[in-house]
C-alpha cells in the first residue's frame, strides 16, 4: 500500500509518495512563491501531489487519500484552515479545493501536527501510546499525542507551545505577547542572543566576532555553536543561556503531559548531544516527577524535514 502526502511550507510545497513502513519512495516540490491566492497555491499542490504519483508509476486510484499538513489553525473534521499567518488567509477550504483538482479524498493537519504523527507513526516516538514533539526552527513548534491521536485543542490551535511564558515581561514574541519560550529558545531567539553578546564592548576580544569579522548580520544559529566548540568564553555563555531556557520550557512540557516520550526536532537539533545531554542534566534536576520509578524519555527526532510529509501521508490511517 502506498500514501501521498503533501507538506505546504512558506518557502516549499513538497508532496511524496510514501510506503507502509514510512519509507518515501519519491519527492517533487516547487516553490510556494507567497503571497498568492488560495486557488493559485492548491493549483501547484495538486500539479506537485499528481506528479509525485506519476514519477512512482502510480495512478490515482493506486492511492486512498491525500494527506497534508498546513501551517496555522487547522480544523481537521471540516478540512478549512480557520486562520495561517503565514499566508495571511482566513477560513481557506482547502479540503474541499484540493479533493476538486485531485478527486481523491483529502485529510488536513497543522504542519507540526503532522510531524509529531509522523514520528509517532514510524520515527523516534514509535509504539508511544503518549508523545510530544518540540521543533526549534524560526520559531518553537509543538505536536501533541495523547492515546495515539492528535490533540489540537477545542479550536484547532493548540499545541502552541512555544507561546506560553517562560520570563514574565520578557522579549517581546512575534505573536505580541512578552517572555514566550518561542522568543528564547528558537533560531531566532539565539540569533538575537548571540547578536546581543556581539555587540558588547569587550566583544572583538573573543572568537566569536572575529569569525563573523564584526558584521552582525552573518551571525546564524550555527554561529555560537562553531565558536563554542572551538573554545570561545563569550559562544559558551551565549549556549549556557540559551540551553537554560530550553530546559526550562521542556521541563514545563514534561510537568504538564508526562509523555512517554519527548522528541526535539528541528534545525537547532543537528547539534545532537552537544545540546541534549546537558539540557537533560538539567531537566533531571528540575523536573517535578525526578523522583518517580518512570520518567519520560527525552531523545532527537529521527525525520528530520521529513516528519511532516511522512506524518501528512499517514493521516487518513
Amino acid at each position: 500500500m502506498y500514501y501521498l502526502g503533501i507538506d505546504l511550507g512558506g518557502t516549499n510545497i513538497v508532496a511524496g509518495v510514501v510506503d507502509g513502513d514510512g519509507k518515501i519512495v519519491v519527492k517533487a516540490s516547487c516553490k510556494t512563491n507567497a503571497p498568492r491566492t488560495p486557488e493559485e497555491i492548491c493549483d501547484d499542490m495538486a500539479a506537485v501531489a499528481l506528479k509525485a504519483l506519476e514519477s512512482a508509476g502510480l495512478q490515482k486510484s493506486d492511492i486512498k487519500y491525500l494527506g497534508i499538513g498546513a501551517p496555522g489553525a487547522v480544523n481537521s473534521e471540516t478540512g478549512i484552515i480557520e486562520y495561517t499567518n503565514n499566508f495571511n488567509f482566513h477560513n481557506w477550504e482547502i479540503k474541499k479545493m484540493m479533493e476538486e483538482r485531485t478527486g481523491v479524498k483529502v485529510y488536513v493537519e497543522n504542519d507540526a501536527n503532522a510531524a509529531a504523527y509522523g514520528e509517532y507513526c514510524v520515527g523516534a516516538a514509535k509504539d508511544a501510546n503518549d508523545a510530544v514533539m518540540i521543533t526549534l526552527g524560526t520559531g518553537v513548534g509543538g505536536g501533541i499525542i495523547i492515546d495515539g491521536m492528535i490533540y489540537s485543542g477545542s479550536n484547532y490551535a493548540g499545541a502552541e507551545v512555544g507561546h506560553m511564558v517562560i520570563q514574565h515581561g520578557g522579549r517581546l514574541c512575534t505573536c505580541g505577547r512578552r517572555g514566550c519560550w518561542e522568543a528564547y529558545s528558537s533560531a531566532t531567539g539565539l540569533i538575537n542572543m548571540t547578536k546581543e553578546a556581539c555587540s558588547i564592548q569587550q566583544a572583538p576580544q573573543y572568537l566569536m566576532y572575529q569569525m563573523i569579522e564584526g558584521d552582525l548580520s552573518r551571525i546564524d544559529g550555527k554561529t555560537p555553536f562553531e565558536a563554542a566548540k572551538k573554545g570561545c568564553p563569550l559562544a559558551q555563555s551565549v549556549i549556557t543561556m540559551y540551553l537554560d531556557y530550553l530546559a526550562c520550557g521542556l521541563t514545563n512540557i514534561i510537568n504538564i503531559f508526562q509523555p512517554e516520550i519527548l522528541c526535539v526536532g528541528g534545525g537547532i537539533s543537528h547539534e545532537g548531544d552537544y545540546i541534549l545531554v546537558p539540557v537533560i542534566e538539567k531537566i533531571e534536576k528540575e523536573r517535578y516527577t525526578r523522583h518517580n520509578t518512570r520518567q519520560t524519555k527525552i531523545c532527537l527526532a529521527e525525520l528530520g524535514n521529513d516528519a511532516g510529509l511522512i506524518g501528512a501521508a499517514f493521516l487518513g490511517k
